[in-house]
């Protein structure tokens, strides 16, 4: 059985040689081999009506959910059962390339075999294509031969009828003994050009000198069975993607010689190939989306937050200060909206860490959830519970602890209109080494729908989708937090509110112990110098030497330069150039002698981009400090910046602290210098 899976974008014009093309969705679904195609996680992606028919079942009951509970709930006992299609995959999987379980007997005494085909991109498992076809008729056909008549007859046979498919055999030594039609189709030697020489001309150098046609026989005599699947060579030449089958034969106790089949699976091994090369464009495509939808955001939220920071320091009256209030939480909820995608892109393609730092899970969720308090809707409680035996401090990585609790508390707050939402932690085991911390929140909301529940953790995932949906979100933040609570050697789950018609979220995450108390003393220093210390305001002094710097700001955006320019000055600086491009920002920073103390750089401007300005301006010798200030803000992209040239690196919304925080560091590397 062979499953061609094309990918997206084939011509769609049809010609006398080649057939319109289709979708990859219409040839699985169409497919007269009843096919199944799983994703890494085991959850149904796509099935043939030809498997539907079988299972009498919808295309709606299959997919999105687990392959095992749907054969236990769905397929009939007259087919294959979980623990069969188990060791398919786990073969296939585990050899990383096809694997055929055949002669599988079931309930009603008829035979089926399961193809599973193994799809990776380098290390990763993407997808498994299964395919399931009845071998009732062709198991009692053989069962039938070998009862009646010989194995020349049976090989006789097969010689006579099969075209498809090159089986011959092979004597003890290796030679070819016989030839059939499809061996002489496939292959392009008659009988008289191969009969009597070796199998191994069918392969190629390499193979040839790693004696593989040799070390094949050896595993046949081995196993009684070697499949095999490589490059073979015909007699023009030409090579073709082969399956190949080698089964030694024996009369009574005696080798007889090999069997040998084998298939052209080149089509289908060039589906594939186009199947990855289109995950793989999408998966670019995707990062690059997402870079340009972080700057194209960013850039206009730039300005508005940033003048808006800047508005509130004018001495606003009470009402247009909360009005000025209300926009900087708009803003800032927009701002998450952002960083959660940019997170979700980080985290699945793998380039997401955990760091290392002291935890107190007892005080993030008490500042948690004294954070929410002033959230919560009129007759909504929130309630705390902590275990007395959770470690006062560990080692572990408190932002991303405190993300997902965030993240599952906003979610109970938001979904419940009253009654209660309670966060409880409680220590789940103690090892030598490490504590394993349960966190659940629990609340008396509006709770998940049954359908929703297979999919809760799956990315964009959203329970009411409608025109008319009352509550917002990107569907990623359940993703986010799985991933998160994997990362930190936990899991994460659901389930109903057992008191309520609510729901109860938890996540486990492991935490090294501090065995140092000197490494105890010092992290806890270090928690409390971050958490309680806010980023100092810029001090008259700080002012008086910004006065007499001159800066360089090059901003392409009129908007965000005029804030950028109001912003430094409230900082102090009295002079300060701009340019609207990277042009203009070398011609400046060429200038003699060099006028600038630091440079502030946006990175996507007209005519010639911030990195370019950059080289130009080490090109010429000048060392002046640049700070990256842009919208990019995918993982990888300062590292880049800070490899071709620049100092150091500001994300747009600007922070005013931050900005002032990175100005101080670098003005006073001038002054030092």
């Amino acid at each position: 059985m062979t499953s061609i899976v094309p990918s997206p974008g084939l011509p769609t014009t049809a010609t006398p040689e080649c057939p319109p093309a289709c979708s990859v969705d219409e040839i699985l679904s169409r497919t007269p081999i009843a096919t199944l195609v799983v994703d890494d996680s085991l959850c149904i992606c796509q099935v043939s009506d030809s498997y539907l028919a079988l299972c009498a079942c919808s295309r709606e009951q299959a997919l999105g959910f687990d392959l095992y509970h749907f054969i236990d709930k769905n397929v009939p006992a007259v087919m294959p059962r979980a623990d069969s299609v188990r060791k398919a995959i786990h073969t296939a999987t585990t050899a990383r390339k096809a694997y055929v379980l055949d002669d599988i007997l079931v309930e009603d005494g008829s035979f089926w075999s399961i193809r599973a085909v193994p799809i990776f991109k380098s290390e990763t498992l993407l997808y498994i294509v299964l395919e399931f076809e009845n071998t009732t008729e062709e198991h009692m056909r053989q069962a039938e031969l070998e009862e009646r008549v010989s194995t020349n007859d049976t090989f006789r046979i097969l010689v006579e009828t099969v075209k498809d498919y090159a089986i011959f055999m092979l004597n003890p030594k290796g030679n070819i003994a016989t030839w059939n039609t499809g061996a002489q189709l496939l292959k392009g030697y008659t009988e008289e050009d191969i009969v009597g020489r070796h199998f191994s001309n069918f392969y190629g150098l390499e193979d040839r000198l790693a004696d593989k046609p040799g070390k094949e026989l050896v595993v046949a005599l081995r196993d009684g069975r070697v499949e095999d699947e490589g490059w073979r060579y015909r007699k023009d030449g030409s090579r073709f993607w082969a399956n190949v089958i080698i089964t030694p034969v024996y009369r009574g106790e005696t080798l007889i010689g090999f069997s040998k089949v084998t298939r052209d699976l080149t089509e289908r091994r060039a589906a594939e190939s186009r199947l990855l090369s289109a995950y793989e464009e999408s998966a670019k495509l995707k990062s690059e989306f997402l870079a340009n939808m972080s700057h194209e955001i960013r850039t206009p939220m730039h300005g508005m937050l940033s003048a808006l920071t800047l508005l509130i320091d004018t001495g606003l009256d009470t009402e247009q200060l909360e009005l000025a209030h209300i926009i900087e939480e708009s803003g800032g909820v927009l701002l998450q909206v952002i960083n959660d995608i940019l997170d979700y892109s980080k985290l699945s393609s793998g380039c997401f860490s955990i760091s290392s730092d002291v935890i107190s899970v007892p005080d993030i969720i008490t500042s948690v959830a004294r954070s929410y308090q002033a959230t919560l809707p009129p007759g909504t409680r929130l309630e705390v519970e902590l275990d007395s035996r959770l470690p006062s401090s560990a080692d572990g990585d408190p932002l991303r602890y405190r993300q997902i609790v965030q993240n599952l508390l906003s979610n109970a707050v938001k979904f419940t209109e009253s009654g209660c939402v309670s966060v409880h932690a409680k220590l789940l085991k103690e090892e030598e080494d490490s504590y394993t911390i349960l966190t659940e929140v629990t609340d008396s909301g509006i709770g998940v729908p049954l359908s929703a529940v297979g999919s809760l953790f799956a990315p964009f995932m959203q329970c009411d989708n409608s025109a008319t949906k009352r509550y917002q979100g990107t569907g990623l933040g359940l993703s986010i937090c799985k991933s998160l609570a994997e990362l930190m050697g936990g899991q994460i789950g659901f389930r109903p509110n057992p008191d309520s018609k609510g729901s109860v979220f938890w996540f486990s995450a492991k935490f090294k112990k501090l065995k140092r108390l000197e490494q105890l003393d010092e992290l806890e220093a270090k928690l409390q110098s971050t958490v309680v210390t806010p980023p100092p305001l810029p001090s008259v002094s700080f002012k008086r030497v910004a006065s007499k710097k001159r800066l360089l700001l090059a901003e392409d955006n009129h908007i965000n330069q005029k804030v950028m320019l109001r912003m430094l000055k409230g900082l102090g600086f009295e002079h300060i150039d701009t340019a609207l491009d990277g042009v203009q920002a070398v011609a400046l920073a060429k200038k003699e002698p060099p006028n600038y103390d630091l440079i502030l750089m946006d990175v996507n401007m007209p005519h010639l981009d911030g990195v370019g300005a950059t080289i130009e301006i080490r090109d010429a010798g000048l060392q002046v400090p640049i700070i990256a200030m842009t919208a990019n803000a995918l993982k990888g992209q300062a590292e880049s910046y800070l490899a071709k040239g620049m100092d150091d690196y500001i994300s747009k919304p600007v922070d005013r602290q931050l900005l002032l925080k990175t100005l101080l560091k670098w003005i006073q590397c001038t002054i030092s210098s």
